[in-house]
């Protein structure tokens, strides 16, 4: 078996904005893992926030052994992207060896569609009103904020999509005065759900306040090993692929999740359809998915995944799996 990671860019259809910065291109990381007759992909995004960049993660995939499995991989490799990409591949392989998709290997049905959110960059009250109202006809949309100044923001959304549901996520920007200040308006205007309003690690205030809009824990919940400190701060974690390390922890995390009450979320980086295509099994029955990474992408891969009225569907095996 070996090994490659190559460094791949794919431009964005607009600038793409949160509280931490703007992007006009996804950046990733594509691992190929081959046997010599069947070849399995998998993607990752390394990310600035967990002290990730794409030298760093390529070097850690670099690093491994060509007879890698996916169970060993666990002990080798954090949580993280370099794993994610890794633990992706091999399950592709798997497939792809065994001439069956990786719902079959799991013992899953078959993926069906799921909805998912479009996600509205932070931008200015007129220009997040002109976003809304171009995807006012999407039934999910996630407004980035993360500002002292999200109020007038969150009313332009509105206007512009008057019938859609809203979630928010503030990417850590808020402090607690502002999110005790915005959230009785987050619930006038019809908000479902917020996404991480503080940061990590100074979250204790959510243990201490009524919380009647359900709050979602990302930067602050990675794999299982997270969950401890969620207690009595979050109703529900997002789970994305790049934080857990790949499928197999990711599944793992969800069961425990579920099991200690939380509801859960189904979140991406900005990438391409081959990193949402394992996270599509993931969704499945979830409270939230968020898998709009290719939605806001000018160029995808070959065979991308279908997005429709129906949601966004499980890839073709000639994508993944």
């Amino acid at each position: 078996m070996r090994i490659t990671v190559t460094a791949e860019s794919f431009k964005l259809a607009q600038v793409f904005t949160i509280s931490r910065g703007s992007r006009t291109q996804a950046d990733v990381l594509t691992v190929h893992v081959t046997d010599g007759a069947h070849q399995g992909r998998g993607e990752c995004v390394p990310y600035a926030r967990y002290d990730e960049t794409l030298e760093s993660v390529a070097d850690q995939i670099r690093g491994l052994a060509d007879e890698v499995t996916r169970e060993g991989l666990q002990a080798l490799l954090p949580a993280g992207a370099a794993r994610n990409a890794v633990d992706c591949a091999l399950w592709d392989l798997a497939a792809k060896q065994a001439g069956k998709r990786v719902w079959d290997l799991l013992g899953l049905p078959v993926p069906r569609p799921e909805i998912t959110a479009y996600t509205l960059s932070l931008d200015t009250p007129d220009a997040m009103q002109i976003q809304a109202a171009k995807n006012a006809a999407r039934p999910l949309l996630k407004i980035k904020l993360g500002t002292p100044d999200d109020m007038a923001r969150l009313e332009a959304v509105r206007r512009g999509a008057p019938e859609s549901r809203i979630i928010v996520d503030a990417n850590e920007g808020w402090s607690a005065e502002v999110y005790a200040d915005l959230a009785p308006h987050l619930i006038r205007l019809g908000v479902q759900m917020v996404e991480q309003p503080l940061p990590a690690g100074a979250d204790d205030m959510l243990a201490e306040i009524a919380r009647p809009l359900p709050v979602c824990a990302d930067e602050a919940c990675h794999d299982r090993a997270s969950l401890p400190a969620l207690k009595g701060k979050y109703d529900m974690v997002n789970i994305k692929l790049d934080k857990t390390g790949g499928l197999t922890e990711a599944f793992l995390l969800k069961q425990a999740a579920i099991a200690e009450g939380y509801a859960v979320m189904v979140g991406c980086m900005v990438g391409t359809s081959l990193a949402m295509a394992p996270a599509t099994l993931l969704a499945q029955g979830v409270a939230f998915t968020d898998l709009d990474g290719p939605l806001l992408l000018a160029e995808d891969r070959a065979a991308p995944l279908i997005f429709d009225e129906a949601g966004v569907h499980a890839p073709t095996p000639a994508l993944w799996g």
